[in-house]
């Protein structure tokens, strides 16, 4: 069984609450990427996967209101509570979408993983080499190699950020999904007050259900200007800030040695 499983949480050092923050129509950016994913054909099974932490209550609210699964679990070891989450509801085959993503594109979800059964992979995504924009990413894998990454991951790195050790460790048969054209430049994500203004510039403006990347780029060419409201941020902050943990880790281990 394919399962979609959406990590979220209320906690952010960068953006606290962003997951419930409201775009103008009233609706919170995780209904978006909920409303967004019920339009994939290729997984109908979507689990909200967040913390046992009392502050994910607002969470689990949503959830219920919203007629979606959730799963309560650790909160720094992502890593176990997608394990823990793919084992309660038996999900062979998992699709990892984070919360961050409100106009996450269903089209794209479901060509991850056409590719991701295409072949005999392991791991099919759009993030090795980007060529979509930050915040349509999609990660296709199979409980096996799930279970084998929650058995030997040992960085922090590896159990906050669910996949680098099957993208970095391991024999793992992997697969890149490309646009065909590189438009990796663009950021479609929530992280912080700037991606926060565009979206809602781009929800106020476009009334499709779902919004398609297509619509987004069509929206961008009639008003560019729109394009420079976040694009000087910093990606990759969240990830540099687990590789110096991964560095604390390491010492530690050695100065037990």
């Amino acid at each position: 069984m394919i399962g979609c499983i959406i990590q979220a949480r209320m906690g952010s050092s960068r953006l606290p609450g962003k997951v419930l923050m409201k775009s103008d129509n009233g609706r919170p950016f995780l209904y978006h990427v909920v409303n967004q994913l019920r339009h994939c054909t290729k997984v109908k099974n979507l689990v909200i996967a967040t913390t046992v932490n009392q502050e994910d209550d607002e969470i689990q609210k949503f959830a219920n209101n919203n007629t979606i699964d959730v799963f309560r679990g650790s909160e720094k070891d992502v890593l176990d509570r997608y394990f823990q989450c793919a084992k309660k509801y038996s999900f062979s085959t998992i699709v990892r979408i984070t919360s961050d993503c409100p106009l996450i594109d269903p089209q794209i979800v479901d060509k991850v993983i056409e590719r991701f059964f295409s072949g005999n992979y392991d791991y099919a995504t759009n993030t090795l080499i980007r060529t979509f924009p930050i915040g349509t990413d999609v990660e296709v894998f199979s409980f096996g190699v799930l279970e084998t990454a929650w058995k030997n991951a040992q960085l922090p790195s590896e159990r906050e950020h669910v996949t680098p050790y099957l993208r970095n460790k391991g024999n793992f048969k992997t697969i890149n999904v490309e646009n065909d054209t590189n438009i990796s430049n663009l950021r479609l994500t929530v992280d912080r007050i700037e991606d926060f203004e565009l979206i809602k510039e781009i929800l106020n403006n476009i009334s499709t259900n779902p919004i398609h990347l297509e619509d987004i780029l069509e929206l961008f060419s009639r008003k560019p200007e729109l394009i420079e409201i976040n694009k000087r941020i910093n990606h990759n902050e969240g990830f540099n800030r687990s590789l110096k943990e991964d560095q604390e880790f390491i010492k530690k281990q050695e100065n037990n040695h």
